[in-house]
């Protein structure tokens, strides 16, 4: 079993990345966000809440956050 979180989405920004964090929370989910590849390489990104962001849980988690953030 793997110990290191995996992509669960990737948001378009910060703010939405913290929606779906606070979303899988409530739910008891572990999840951090990051800077994808992209966002890394763009100009002042690391100052910046631009750009987007994957959202990582850890694998035993990675089924139920998907369910819980898929849009019917």
């Amino acid at each position: 079993m793997s110990t290191e979180p995996v992509r669960l989405t990737i948001a378009p920004d910060e703010f939405a990345a913290d929606t779906i964090i606070s979303l899988l929370q409530t739910e008891g989910i572990e999840a951090i966000q990051r800077r994808t590849d992209l966002a890394a390489g763009m100009a002042d990104a690391a100052f910046s809440s631009f750009g987007p962001r994957e959202v990582l849980v850890w694998p035993r988690d990675l089924e139920r956050a998907r369910e819980l953030i898929a849009t019917d």
